[in-house]
């Protein structure tokens, strides 16, 4: 049976409303004091956001055969840290956007300052809630703390804090190809590195099982990123929520700018096929991370 778009995006859907259901309960209420800060952070996370990343922490755990509900803390956390990530990002020092997925950005609502607040907020309480994990029955402190570390290099000044310094230099200066990939795999695809390896290296699987899951993250990252950029000359805002054009007026390099269209799509296509290829060292286990793979060439938003 071959791979059915509407079938996949139905799949998709519940595995997000099954991380929605715990991202409230690692998360202080709205109505906390002080209010301002909660409420903002409360509107970062709950904006309409995929939970790609939350998802494929419990995907890497269930293909190492291991609970993934004893995961959820940690894929939890990570969405703290990628919307945090697109708080800062909406900033006016740094993209200026007013709109994020259809919505005003948390700066356009919240002010500056507490939208950089909220950013600090929900990155503190990610690894706050990463290492409470220690403390529940059955978990090893030390792999725990593999899965601590692990994110926090990948979300600091070698990862996805790096790859935005990297973003903001490069604004309308010629960019070569291994400077625009080293880019992504920081900014976007060392984040989607880090939720994969962790769902396996929070039980303590370190094999080729990790390598696979690795190699995966890898090609995964980068399709996402060259499909990211078709979508901002291709999509259609009412679906994307956000303007189309909108890297062209920034003056930021993307594949397809760099590449040409068709070039951008041959290696998002050879990416994908990559992606799934490293996954051959798992059964069917892993068929939801192959046509997670495979949907990104057909995926709308």
């Amino acid at each position: 049976m071959g791979f059915n778009v509407v079938t996949f995006e139905g799949e998709l859907a519940d595995k997000k409303a099954y991380v929605e259901k715990f991202m409230r309960e690692f998360m202080p209420p709205e109505n906390a004091y002080p209010q301002v800060i909660h409420r903002a952070m409360h509107y970062a996370v709950f904006n309409g956001g995929k939970r790609l990343r939350p998802i494929l922490v419990l995907e890497s755990a269930q293909v190492v055969g291991k609970d993934l509900t004893r995961a959820l803390p940690v894929a939890c956390a990570m969405e703290m840290i990628h919307s945090y990530s697109l708080v800062h990002d909406d900033l006016p020092a740094m993209d200026d956007d007013d709109l994020r997925r259809g919505k005003p950005t948390c700066h356009k609502v919240f002010g500056e300052a507490n939208a950089i607040l909220t950013g600090d907020a929900l990155l503190t309480l990610a690894f706050e809630i990463m290492t409470a994990c220690a403390e529940l029955p059955g978990m090893e402190p030390r792999y725990v703390a593999k899965v601590v570390r692990e994110t926090a290099r990948a979300v600091g000044s070698l990862g996805m804090v790096g790859g935005q310094v990297l973003d903001l230099e490069l604004e309308g200066k010629d960019t070569d190809f291994f400077t625009l990939k080293t880019l992504h795999s920081k900014k976007t695809g060392a984040l989607f590195r880090a939720c994969l390896r962790a769902g396996a290296l929070l039980f303590g699987v370190e094999d080729e099982r990790l390598q696979a899951l690795t190699r995966y993250a890898e090609n995964f990252g980068l399709a996402f990123q060259i499909t990211d950029d078709i979508l901002d000359v291709e999509g259609d805002e009412k679906i994307t929520g956000k303007p189309v054009g909108s890297d062209e007026k920034k003056q930021k390099v993307t594949y397809p700018s760099l590449l040409g269209m068709d070039e951008a799509k041959k290696l998002a296509k050879s990416s994908v096929e990559e992606a799934v290829e490293s996954l051959n060292v798992f059964g069917a286990e892993a068929d939801f991370l192959r046509n997670l793979a495979l949907y990104l060439l057909h995926r709308r938003s």
